[in-house]
Parts: C-alpha cells; structure tokens; sequence
C-alpha cells in the first residue's frame, strides 16, 4: 500500500503548510496529498476549508482573499497559507502529488502550474493525481487533457459501487474508511481502478485496509503507517486451507 500524508504530515505540523510537506519529505512518504483553493485575485493556495477560523481583521472565506492578505495570517508555528507554487517547489519532484481541487474555476490555473512544475521543478506528468468531490472538474481536466490521471472521490458507497469512477474516466477511487469494503474494492479492481482510503491512522485500520487489498491510504501520521504496512509486508501469509496448501496448484 502506498502511504499519501494526509495535507503534509497533518499529525505532526500544521496541515497544508511548507513544515508539514517538509516533514512529510524528511519520512520518504510515498506520495503527498494537499489542498487548493482558488482566491480573489486568481492566485491557487495550498488549504482544506473554505474560511478562515480566528481571524477578525480578514474576509473569512477564502475566496475573498488577495494573496497579499493570506501572507499576513499564521496558521500555526509561524507558518503562512503557501501558494501551490511554494509547494511544488518545496516538493521539487520528489514523491508523487495528489492535488484535491476544492473549488470551482481552480482547472484552468492549476494547469498552469503544473507545465511550471514540469518545466522548472524536476516533476513528470505521471507524478500529479488530481482528485476532487466535484465530479465535473475531473470531467473538464480529462476533456482538456486526457492523458492527466484523476482520482474521484466518494463519501459514500454507491449501489452501483466504482461505476461512477469508470464513467470518468479516472486513474482511481478514493473513499472514506467508514464504506470502504470487499465488494467496491473487488468492484473496483475489476474496473482496473486503484482504491485509496483516507483517512487511516489507527493501526487497526491499517491492518484491515492490508486485507482488503487496498491500494494506498491517507495518513495524518505517515511514519506510523509506513512502519506498520512494512511489518504486515514482512509477514508471512499463514495457510489457511490446508487443502490448497497440499495441491499441486500454483500461481
């Protein structure tokens, strides 16, 4: 299973920010998942929610905002609301990415800084997996390019379970722990879609998500995972029909 810190290592700093994505690098994650939102004057951030909480001398949504006036606010240990262009530079090609588009009008520029990337930053388009809730974004980014791999995203377990990711044409299916099972992994796989999972710190979970054969998970707290995805690799697989064991069957 790959291991996707979950907005930087959220567990540790905080989430979204350059220490976060820093830290999440220092781990040797598999790949980092962010953020974007799109602000006032067409700059794209790196944050999750839609307003900002505490801050009586600035618009509260995020939207409203000017660059300059996100620069002002500290969202914890000194740290500043970076630009998508501060962190794909931090990153600089080191692991994969998964952006998650939160907002509408967010494809055109964020195509714009992925060429930036790709030009200036040491990324191959094969290391971006863009994913959103928001079904017609992933639909615009494969008309405009269909070469781009898009991740949708569920809250839920459809009755015709990973149809709807097919449909889009998508790279993989990402869904929350809580209706994650068997049947949509199997339903998924037979698609030929990747299945991720966020978001998935407690060790138990780990452990299920290992059986279900999923293909990667969204950690706050990525060394964690890592270190408990490499014992269960370590492992060896018990028998558990004694029948296959003894048969001459292999593969």
């Amino acid at each position: 299973m790959l291991v996707f810190a979950h907005r930087g290592a959220s567990g540790h700093e905080p989430e979204n920010t350059i220490l976060a994505i820093e830290r999440a690098l220092a781990m040797q994650v598999d790949a980092i998942e962010i953020d974007v939102h799109l602000l006032a004057d067409g700059e794209l951030v790196v944050t999750h929610d839609r307003w900002l909480k505490n801050q009586p001398n600035v618009p509260t949504r995020i939207r409203d905002l000017t660059l300059a006036q996100i620069k002002t606010i500290d969202v914890g240990k000194g740290q500043s609301i970076p630009t998508l262009d501060e962190v794909l530079q931090c990153i600089n090609g080191q692991c994969l990415v998964n952006i998650e588009l939160k907002a509408d009008r967010t494809v055109i520029p964020l195509l714009k800084v992925m060429d930036r990337a790709i030009t200036d930053w040491h990324f191959q388009p094969s290391q971006f997996l863009l994913s959103s809730f928001n079904h017609h974004l992933l639909f615009e980014l494969k008309t405009l390019n269909q070469q781009i791999n898009t991740g949708a995203l569920t809250a839920s377990c459809p009755l015709d379970y990973a149809a709807f990711a097919e449909r889009l044409d998508a790279y993989s299916v990402h869904i929350d722990i809580d209706f994650v099972n068997q049947d949509f992994v199997n339903d998924a796989h037979e698609r030929g879609l990747k299945v991720f999972v966020y978001t998935v710190d407690n060790e138990q979970d780990i452990v299920e998500m290992h059986h279900l054969g999923i293909d990667g998970i969204f950690s706050n707290y990525p060394t964690r995972s890592l270190v408990k995805i490499a014992h269960l690799n370590s492992q060896q697989v018990p028998d558990l029909n004694p029948m296959i064991a003894n048969s001459n069957i292999s593969g």
